[in-house]
């Protein structure tokens, strides 16, 4: 098996950034840096995998916050939904109104576009835009592995009292987007445990109308 999915808590606000890539390529892509960019580097280097490009799942400023400097060590790309690049270009503003310090704000160097499928660290994605948590959210399949930021949680689903959330948004994405993937598809949030679409569409409050 040489395929690499391994997830690292980073970042004041503990977000799941995730590690993918292929082990014979020696390649991987790191999804949501929340930081601790030296504990990122330290488990790329223990898996021999070089970093080809950083993407996001959406534009807070707890998924983005290791972003410029791993940029400004590796030089790779950063990627991201052109409608969240003004939560990128405000992270600091809104970081501070967490009383959290934020770096240099990185500069997107390629957005994403819904339904697009794209190959690196010999992997194949596809990004699908499921906006509500913030306008330019996406999740990004891969295989049976759904990649879903703050849209999706184990028994729960992403605020939408930030700026650019919407909770109707949300929902549809959700119901129209996430669900009719099937229920084998394992995710994988930007905060807390994985989970499945499955077990979601069956337990989660929020889609049971248990809430």
């Amino acid at each position: 098996m040489t395929r690499v999915h391994e997830i690292l808590e980073t970042g004041p606000l503990q977000v799941n950034c995730q590690i993918l890539g292929d082990s014979v390529v020696g390649e991987a892509v790191v999804v949501d840096p929340g930081g601790d960019v030296r504990k990122i580097q330290a488990r790329l280097q223990a898996l021999r995998l070089k970093l080809t490009h950083i993407v996001c799942t959406h534009g807070h400023f707890d998924h983005i916050g290791g972003v410029a400097e791993l940029k400004r060590l590796t030089g790779v790309p950063f990627w991201i939904h052109e409608a969240d690049r003004f939560l990128v270009e405000g992270s600091a503003r809104h970081a501070a109104l967490w009383g959290l310090p934020f770096g240099p704000v990185p500069e997107i160097d390629r957005v994403l576009v819904d339904g697009e499928t794209f190959q690196i660290a010999g992997l194949s994605f596809t990004v699908i835009h499921t906006p509500g948590h913030t306008p330019g959210g996406v999740c990004l399949l891969t295989g049976e592995d759904l990649l879903v930021g703050d849209t999706l949680f184990a028994g729960s689903i992403g605020r939408t009292d930030l700026p650019g959330g919407d909770a109707d948004r949300l929902m549809a994405s959700i119901h129209n987007r996430v669900l009719p993937l099937g229920d084998h598809i394992k995710c994988h949030p930007g905060h807390g445990p994985s989970t499945t679409v499955g077990r979601e569409r069956r337990s989660n409050p929020f889609l049971t109308g248990g809430y």
